[in-house]
């Protein structure tokens, strides 16, 4: 039994090749890089808390407490878009300009007032801990503040 979608020697559909990848459209808002791996699985324990607390609200509706459920609920709806949150975050970019993307607050930048994006070595902070260690940052320094300090991006 062949599989040729599992093989990568198979033929490849002509008519495709024109079609424009989802990455080539400049007007989205894209981030250049994955997310870490510790931020996934944060979200991931983020994520089976909340299935466990939506059951919760499920049995405690089946015995009869409405309000309590719908307190449940609201709760895994928190915590669910807690964890959507923190995979957001970070930085992204599209034609328009650079956007940060933290837990509370979004601050964009557009291209015309950044002066340059680099990366440093600095001390980091340690998984969002206030503990540092020895790392690499990236850092936005806009055209508009020269001489100020630069914005720390990512760590």
């Amino acid at each position: 039994m062949p599989l040729p979608f599992l093989t990568a020697d198979r033929a490849f559909d002509e008519a495709g090749e024109d079609l424009a990848l989802p990455f080539d459209d400049r007007d989205q808002w894209r981030r250049p890089y994955r997310p870490g791996p510790w931020r996934v699985a944060a979200a991931a324990l983020l994520l089976l808390l909340a299935s466990y607390v939506l059951f919760a609200a499920v049995i405690v509706v089946a015995a009869g407490n409405r309000s309590g459920g719908v307190v449940f609920l609201g709760l895994a709806a928190l915590v669910i878009v807690c964890a959507l949150r923190l995979l957001r975050m970070g930085a992204w970019v599209s034609a328009y300009g650079l956007r940060r993307v933290r837990f509370l607050v979004t601050s964009t930048a557009p291209w015309a007032k950044v002066q340059t994006v680099r990366t440093v070595q600095q001390p980091v902070r340690w998984l969002g801990l206030p503990r540092t260690v020895q790392g690499q940052a990236l850092v936005l320094i806009s055209a508009d503040r020269s001489g100020a300090e630069p914005t720390q991006l990512l760590t």
